[in-house]
């Protein structure tokens, strides 16, 4: 739960990687971990990276040159409308890459990843010699820019072959997106023509026949005109063959045969295998991307380079990274946009390079381009206006959609079984024994027992295989915390509560009890009908009273295994639901606070002992089950082959719900109630949410933040609510007018209305007129005591009290009115007709306005009380307010002391506690001074009396406010 990132991916490939680098002889299970993350030597120098500005699509690509082949003027159109195409077409983003506005476009921004030339030889060694032997490269191969790939090797030989390979998440797509985009205009000089293939779409024609000028011409119309040319276009002509891995390619002559004719027709692998020969078109030069496990298939004698996708060898370039992506200059504006101020944005990124600097984890994950992307997802969702919908669950299964979609573990596998639910079933079995048994540590063992479980067949081993070269870098990575070292994490720590959600809801988490019954019941269920029948017919010729018995019991196995699967499901459901709510004595903070601070390096608050705990929190866990449970998430998992069905949603669901009702009747700390609404929040189900919801009479988050997210939190979940909140409290919540406008549906439900300590200004009482002139508005209480509303403000309240019908009770208390304020509302105080309590005390108001407010309270018909203590009001004036409030006939009691006469006021109490609450926040010394003014009036109406009663009362409170002066540091006597 606490950081993560990735670069767009390509809309017609496979994933966007990142490769780490060879390993450590220490840990050789886990193939070849980067040496880089080891902090053993950097890369090399960063690698420049190479910026656009603007739209792709809008700018138009370079039109005339066209070198020496496409001198003619159809060809240098055709040329030309090919380049157009290809722009708009990989400039177009997925949609999760949409919802993030211009900032993310690749042609606004982009960082390029180390690429690292190696050699055959280091590539093709055995396994085992790959994860023993951990040499760093090279000081001869130095890092590769783009534009270098195709650049005579160190023999000074023509390199007409380039395969470059990463593991899952490593940026090949993007690679090849922004190579495609560079083309297209002008920045790479040394093609005149430039052929995109995405083997997945290749692999999908199957073994149907077709010429290499067939295939070209279906994809790119344009350039049907020129295809006799590629034959004489040499080296000017580059095919680049994105994702390898999706075809099964075959070298020998024996599998596939010779054919150098581009017009005859050939399955397609057939066609690939004789271009990378060199049999077809011999001069043409050929890009190939792939993962790890697939580089065995092109045979080393036909390839000149070999280049390893490396990711963000150090810190400068994840942190140019993310300067880039948060410092647009246009980022702060329009739909999608990262909207925060030019300060804001710097302070962000600050804080972000801080933590990649202090701590090596985090730098460890951001090392994978991809994980930078989810870094910047997740800051944009904390942060940024959120899209109608997008939850933290979505964001992380977008994150997975864009690196495993159409991902196969190994297209040779009959099986043909997805990457991701391959993942979801080892490394979700991984991630849930971890949150189960409270650790986020595992050693080689237990990665070694979750990965080899139940594999007995040598086509499972080779799966296995795949997947380590292939995708176990993009799960886990080695800790580098001192005290940890030789052990592995999750990448991103709330990858694994992702994962073990997933685990759950996938339904992969089975008991020997459940798997045993599953199969007993699947088999009478076979053959039950057929028993039934026979047993039927017997029971009829024969006086067998059992049989009917032995009937009966067949039919109750289905039920016994479905009431076991029940239990269990229950059971999950539980711990969920003790996770949600486990507070802990140092990390009570609600679950978004706690991401942020992970990812920005701002740790929360600790426990109190020396040592620190190690227990460790998965409160995302139950968040991610639920969100995984929506039904839009559902479809996308559906995508990655991990379907959940919805029948087994809904018996969750059930189970959880049954649950979470208990927990209804509780009355939870503020941080677990945002955590609960959070829950219901990524849930996304208002159905389920009103029946869970339907007993919350009390909605207390005082001393929460209130992001914009958060505010938009609980008003998606509790603003379309029927029944009424008795009392909300977002007391100390740092509000502002976005956040007062967000939560308008939730104060429209609320009977009182706690605002205090918000820091409201003048501009927010216009949201607060309009809340009140709200024909829904049920609001009877309303306190907004300490914030700093003016007389401005009050301008504007008198105005929704004018056309309010259910206010009662209204607390000004410390709000700055002033002389100014207390006269407007003596002025327009007659305009309301319900109210019965108005506080306007510590406002620094005088005699004269005093006396006015005074005099309009006594007049008023339903005013009971006016509050007017702590204003600077002379002896004489405080006097006169004691004699206007004394007399006999009706009106409202005005409160300016803690004397009535001779006797306590029997408001005393609640004068005194105000000042308690507010003793940290309010000027101490004109706190200290109103109090012995106080204490000096509790003195003399003392020596007055003669009554026994009245002194010791007056001395009981003279003993409070002693001690309140002894608090603020004055005498107490």
């Amino acid at each position: 739960m606490r950081w993560g990132c990735h670069l767009p991916r390509a809309s017609w490939g496979p994933g966007l990687g990142r490769v780490l680098q060879p390993a450590d002889e220490r840990i050789p299970f886990l193939i070849h971990w980067s040496w880089p993350l080891k902090g053993e030597r950097p890369l090399g120098p960063p690698r420049a990276f190479i910026r656009h500005h603007g739209s792709s699509a809008g700018s138009g690509p370079p039109s005339g040159r066209h070198g020496q082949l496409f001198q003619g003027i159809a060809a240098a159109e055709a040329i030309q409308r090919h380049r157009q195409n290809l722009a708009e077409w990989f400039s177009r983003l997925p949609r999760e890459e949409r919802q993030f506005g211009p900032t993310f476009a690749l042609d606004t921004v982009h960082v390029d990843p180390v690429i690292r030339e190696s050699t055959p030889d280091e590539l093709l060694r055995p396994l085992a010699e790959l994860a023993l032997e951990h040499q760093p490269p090279s000081a001869g191969l130095p890092p590769l820019a783009l534009s270098q790939l195709f650049d005579p090797d160190a023999c000074g030989r023509r390199v007409q072959t380039v395969v470059l390979y990463g593991t899952v998440g490593t940026g090949k797509s993007t690679l090849v997106r922004k190579m495609v985009l560079d083309w297209c205009y002008g920045q790479l000089p040394a093609f005149e023509l430039l052929i995109p293939f995405s083997c997945e779409d290749l692999s999908s024609l199957g073994p149907a026949p077709a010429s290499l000028c067939q295939l070209v011409a279906q994809r790119y119309t344009p350039l049907k005109e020129i295809l006799p040319l590629m034959a004489t276009a040499g080296s000017c002509l580059l095919f680049v063959l994105h994702g390898l891995e999706h075809l099964n390619l075959d070298f020998r002559l024996a599998g596939t045969g010779l054919c150098s004719d581009p017009e005859e027709s050939e399955a397609p692998a057939a066609i690939i295998v004789n271009l990378l020969r060199k049999y077809m078109l011999p001069e043409a030069s050929i890009l190939v991307t792939t993962r790890p496990s697939a580089i065995g298939r092109i045979p080393s004698k036909y390839v000149g380079r070999y280049g390893e996708i490396c990711g963000f060898s150090d810190t400068n370039l994840q942190k140019l990274y993310f300067q880039l992506r948060f410092k647009q200059p246009d980022c702060g504006h329009g739909a999608g946009g990262f909207s925060a101020t030019p300060a804001q944005r710097d302070h962000l990124v600050q804080m972000l390079s801080r933590n990649l600097e202090g701590h090596h984890q985090i730098a460890t994950a951001c090392f994978l381009p991809s994980y930078c992307w989810l870094v910047c997802a997740t800051l944009h969702f904390l942060h940024a206006p959120t899209p109608a919908g997008q939850t933290l669950t979505s964001i992380y299964t977008s994150f997975l959609h864009l690196n495993f979609s159409g991902e196969m573990l190994d297209s040779t596998d009959p099986s043909k079984l997805s990457l991701m639910a391959y993942a979801a079933r080892t490394m979700g079995k991984l991630a849930y024994e971890g949150v189960s048994s409270r650790k986020t540590y595992f050693s080689e063992e237990d990665v070694r027992g979750c990965l080899e479980a139940g594999i007995q067949t040598e086509e499972e081993f080779q799966l296995l295989h795949v997947f380590r070269r292939d995708a176990l870098r993009f799960f886990l990575a080695p800790c580098v915390e001192p005290g940890h070292l030789g052990t592995f994490v999750f990448t991103v720590p709330a990858m694994q509560e992702y994962l073990a959600a997933l685990y759950i809801v996938l339904g992969l988490r089975k008991t020997t009890l459940q798997r045993v019954g599953k199969e007993v019941a699947e088999l009478v269920g076979r053959v039950g009908e057929d028993v039934s029948l026979v047993l039927g017919i017997m029971a009829k010729l024969l006086p067998l009273r059992a049989l009917p018995l032995l009937f009966n019991l067949l039919k109750v196995v289905p039920r016994v295994f479905g009431r076991v699967v029940g239990k269990s499901r229950e059971a999950v459901a539980q711990a969920m639901v003790l996770e949600m709510f486990r507070e802990e004595d140092y990390y009570n903070d609600d679950v978004l606070d706690q991401m942020g601070a992970s990812i920005l390096g701002v740790e929360g608050p600790r426990c109190r002992s020396d040592e620190p705990t190690e227990d460790e929190v998965f409160e995302l866990f139950p968040m991610f089950m639920g969100g995984l449970l929506s039904a839009h998430n559902r479809v996308v998992l559906a995508q990655l082959g991990c379907p959940i069905k919805t029948l087994d949603a809904l018996e969750n669901a059930q189970a959880i719900k049954k649950k979470l009702g208990k927990l209804g009747r509780q009355v939870l700390p503020p941080s677990e109630l945002l955590d609960h609404l959070f829950f219901h929040y990524e849930f996304q189900n208002q159905r389920f949410s009103a029946e869970v919801l339907s007993s919350l009479r009390q909605l207390s988050l005082a001393g929460v933040r209130m992001t914009p997210l958060k505010c938009m939190v609980v008003a998606a979940v509790l603003g379309s609510g029927r029944h009424a909140l008795d009392e909300v409290n977002f007391a100390s919540c740092q509000l502002d007018p976005a956040g007062l406008r967000t939560l308008r549906p939730v104060f429209l439900r609320a009977r009182k209305l706690g605002l205090q300590l918000n820091s409201l200004g003048p501009e927010a009482c216009r949201d607060l007129r309009d809340l009140l002139l709200h024909d829904q508005c049920q609001v009877t209480t309303l306190r907004l005591s300490n914030n700093p509303l003016t007389a401005a403000g009050v301008a504007l309240l008198v105005e929704g009290l004018a056309g309010n019908t259910s206010l009662k009770h209204l607390s000004l208390l410390h709000t700055g009115l002033g002389d100014e304020g207390l006269e407007l509302l003596a002025a327009q105080l007659d305009r309301n007709q319900q109210l019965q309590e108005l506080n306007v005390a510590y406002n620094g108001a005088g005699d004269t306005a005093a006396l006015a407010l005074a005099k309009a309270a006594r007049e008023h018909p339903s005013l009971e009380l006016l509050h007017l203590y702590f204003n600077e009001l002379s002896s004489e004036c405080r006097q006169a307010l004691r004699d206007l409030g004394s007399t006999t006939e009706g009106g409202a009691r005005v409160v300016v002391s803690l004397t009535e006469g001779t006797a306590a006021s029997e408001y005393w109490s609640v004068i005194l506690g105000e000042v308690q609450r507010n003793l940290n926040s309010w000027d101490r010394g004109r706190v200290r001074r109103h109090l012995e003014l106080l204490l000096r009036d509790l003195e003399d109406n003392r020596g007055a009396t003669l009554n026994p009663w009245r002194k010791a009362q007056l001395l009981r409170v003279e003993g409070e406010v002693r001690a309140l002066l002894e608090q603020l540091g004055g005498p107490g006597s």
